[in-house]
């Protein structure tokens, strides 16, 4: 293994951490939707997608809880956890655009950190089991 794919790894790692700080978000702004519907900006009918918030905070509190496990094991070098992550990745950018006129900052930072998320597991993803292996 070079040293040029051992410097990339760290982009594998940064993925892992922003998938368990967008875990961290999706859970809270789950939890806010379940108990305080009064906290975003518009009402269930102005939404992309008109549920009410009690779907949306279960939907986000389930996104959140596998970000978080995939997080973890992207973190672990696992392949599995590289592919969920990155199907995930996907699903909570949808997510967060269905979602954005409820929380526009807080849905913008999550699907910026979707885009890193998503960049550097598919450009960066190979060099990790290279390094894993590493001696």
């Amino acid at each position: 293994m070079s040293n040029y794919s051992r410097a990339w790894v760290g982009w594998i790692f940064f993925a892992a951490s922003l998938m368990l700080l967008v875990g961290l978000f999706q859970v809270l702004m789950g939890v806010v939707a379940l108990f305080d519907e009064d906290y975003f900006l518009v009402a269930k009918d102005e939404l992309l997608v008109p549920v009410n918030f009690a779907t949306w905070g279960w939907t986000h509190i389930a996104l959140g809880v596998v970000a978080i496990v995939a997080g973890f094991g992207v973190m672990l070098s696992q392949l599995w956890a590289r592919v969920i992550a990155i199907f995930l990745a996907i699903v909570s950018t949808f997510s967060a655009l269905a979602f954005y006129a409820a929380t526009p900052l807080w849905n913008l930072s999550i699907i910026v950190f979707n885009v890193l998320v998503i960049f550097a597991l598919i450009v960066h993803g190979d060099e990790v089991e290279d390094a894993a292996f590493d001696v």
